[in-house]
């Protein structure tokens, strides 16, 4: 197997528990955060819904700079518009993993700051750490955002406390 339909296979399948989560962000909450160093529910939801845009970014080009790419943070403003912002990424994200080969995903990607980098790795690396972990790790979050609410939380690996 490919190391791009590995991928695939990964991006698909957690795709499922990803939206189950977002389903249901109360968004009229929007505004709540647990602590003041943390984000916003909104935000956090809206990034999570996101962040399967940086396979295409990774894919697309080898290196990503923040210097030359403000950073202008959005928040959904509805469930339908997460879900949405989340589809269009996915879809995008499978387009580019499909149209990529193991060549391509063994070669180098930089990220940078001016020019200050951040990290090299390689394309597999950053697909796997920067996309789908990145995606897990603010999902898990969420989900204690949704338990601190007291919003029933949806199993991600089977069942939650909230399911029988």
């Amino acid at each position: 197997m490919s190391i791009k339909s590995s991928f695939i296979g990964e991006l698909k399948n957690e795709s499922i528990s990803t939206k189950k989560i977002l389903a249901k962000v109360p968004m009229d909450k929007a505004g709540w955060k647990p602590h003041e160093k943390s984000m916003t529910l909104g935000r956090l939801a809206t990034h999570v819904a996101e962040t399967n845009r940086w396979i295409l970014r990774i894919l697309s080009a080898d290196e990503f700079d923040f210097a030359a790419t403000p950073f202008i943070p959005h928040v959904a403003s509805s469930v339908e518009e997460l879900m949405n912002i989340y589809d269009e990424h996915l879809n995008e994200a499978i387009m580019a993993l499909e149209n990529a080969n193991d060549t391509e995903l063994e070669e180098n990607w930089v990220v940078k700051k001016g020019n200050h980098v951040v990290y090299e790795l390689k394309k597999k690396v950053a697909v796997r750490s920067w996309a789908l972990n990145h995606t897990i790790h603010h999902r898990g979050q969420l989900s204690v955002y949704l338990r601190m609410l007291d919003v029933p939380v949806p199993g991600m690996y089977g069942p939650s406390a909230d399911e029988k």
